[in-house]
């Protein structure tokens, strides 16, 4: 496991190096978010940290990645390279969500095309629909988490970091390297990113970083016996839990009070906590918690039986199907 501790270091020391860079580059161009009714910040903020993230990602597998893999390795940079185009786009003149599912698409087309996908049946064409399907949901997920300081890399750095744990104790060279420089750098952004942040990642840092925790989450391989295997697909979902429960959360909410799902406001489970009365950095630290939490039972359901996998996972949906329902009249009452 200490293998791979260069490529964090290297890719935490990066981006702390490269992100005072993109702030002024931000400041520069004009890529800024402007305060407004559905965000929580309250002055015009940097929007290039994401090119920071990619940056340091890029430097710190070119130079501490296993030597092989070389066309896996090629095919995710290459997607994480154009959504960093794509978002840098949408950041500074905004663009269609379907424009932007699109370009998500293309990005999953590029795994696909590099052998990088789910083989969950024996159908190319419903792995191929599966995968892509995947890809776009997890980097909506993750963009949908970039709502309040420090959310989205915070979540990122505990989701690779069980990621890493767990690719390192079943020996997978490519998915141990990449978790690891994403960890690294989803910790050293969290030093400009953290309330009061100085600077956001943006589009171009959020999509990033959901397209290669989905990618961790497809090449996370158990080796698992044909029983056990209904267990171990189900660990990469749980590892992700809280950004999927999230986003489903929120669909929910905008298609009940028929708005789209891709319009943008407060109805974030982050948003939700803090009407209860705490403060937005408390309310960070609680998502953490929660994530830590999705991480322990991930590695526990890694290890369990057919048996124990079943229980975790009748309990961890009921206590998910009471949290929908307290968060979502929390969100009722807040309105009236």
């Amino acid at each position: 496991m200490t293998d791979y501790f260069p490529v964090m270091i290297a890719g935490f020391a990066a981006v702390v190096g490269i992100t005072p860079i993109t702030r002024r580059l931000a400041f520069r161009y004009g890529v800024l978010d402007q305060p407004s009714s559905r965000k929580v910040h309250q002055t015009p903020t940097p929007l290039m940290g994401g090119l920071a993230i990619y940056a340091a990602l890029v430097l710190a597998l070119l130079f501490f990645s296993p030597p092989f893999y070389i066309v896996e390795f090629g095919a995710i940079m290459a997607g994480a390279t154009w959504l960093v185009l794509l978002g840098f786009v949408d950041d500074r003149n905004g663009m269609q969500p379907w424009v932007k599912m699109a370009g998500q698409v293309a990005a999953g087309i590029v795994l696909v095309l590099a052998g990088i996908q789910i083989r969950a049946f024996d159908s190319d064409i419903l792995n191929i629909g599966l995968t892509l399907f995947w890809i776009v949901g997890i980097t909506n997920a993750m963009n949908f988490q970039d709502n309040m300081d420090g959310l989205a890399a915070g979540i990122t750095a505990i989701a690779s970091a069980f990621f890493f744990v767990m690719a390192a104790r079943e020996d997978l060279t490519l998915v141990s390297s990449l978790a690891a420089a994403l960890a690294g750098a989803s910790v050293g952004f969290l030093i400009y990113n953290f309330n009061p942040a100085s600077t956001f990642m943006g589009d171009m840092g959020s999509m990033v970083l959901g397209f290669l925790l989905a990618v961790l989450a497809i090449k996370l391989d158990f080796h698992a016996t044909l029983d056990r295997q209904p267990v171990t697909s189900a660990v990469p979902i749980v590892v992700l839990g809280f950004p999927i429960f999230d986003m489903m959360l929120v669909v929910f909410t905008r298609l009940r009070e028929r708005r789209s799902p891709m319009q943008g406001g407060k109805d974030h489970t982050s948003h939700r906590l803090v009407t209860l009365g705490i403060s937005q950095r408390t309310a960070v630290l609680v998502l953490y918690g929660v994530c830590i939490v999705f991480g322990y039972i991930a590695v526990q359901l890694s290890q369990a039986t057919v048996r124990e996998g079943t229980r975790i996972g009748i309990a961890l949906v009921l206590t998910l199907a009471v949290a929908f329902i307290f968060l979502e009249w929390t969100y009722i009452r807040s309105k009236r």
